[in-house]
């Protein structure tokens, strides 16, 4: 296997007891770095630090990465009018955060016959949005 030193260095390529031996000599542990390499990399170092450092990292990075929620509407197709904006308002409000939105027509009873209201108000909808410039929206 191929053996680096804490400091970084190549130690060549050792069998397993001499690296063990050597890492025994360090007071530091031998930790299989790349297994699927040829021939697999191991390096000296103190693998309870390392450890602590891998954690850290995976910490500060869920810390700093940014939560998309998805924000949902729900509306009938006979939605009046003043309504009809004011979702729109929220609509635009979740976009302006950063969110996603998902705009749901829900029909009942007789509606069902009726899908293009349902099309025409995700229409209407989606060019409100369109015109208002703030965001893109996306017809599904």
């Amino acid at each position: 296997m191929r053996v680096i030193d804490p400091e970084g260095k190549q130690l060549g390529i050792l069998p397993v007891l001499e690296a063990l031996r050597i890492a025994l000599n360090f007071e530091l542990d031998l930790v299989e770095v790349s297994p699927k390499s040829e021939p697999p990399v191991c390096r000296i170092m103190d693998y309870g630090k390392f450890k602590y450092q891998q954690s850290k990292k995976a910490h500060d990075a869920k810390k700093k990465q940014a939560v998309v929620h998805i924000k949902e509407v729900k509306m009938r197709p006979k939605t009046e009018e003043h309504d009809l904006q004011f979702k729109l308002r929220h609509i635009e409000r979740f976009l302006k955060e950063g969110n996603k939105t998902k705009i749901t027509i829900v029909f009942r009873g007789r509606e069902l016959a009726h899908p293009d209201l349902g099309r025409n108000l995700l229409g209407r909808i989606t060019e409100e949005a369109r015109s208002g410039g703030k965001s893109t929206v996306s017809e599904v």
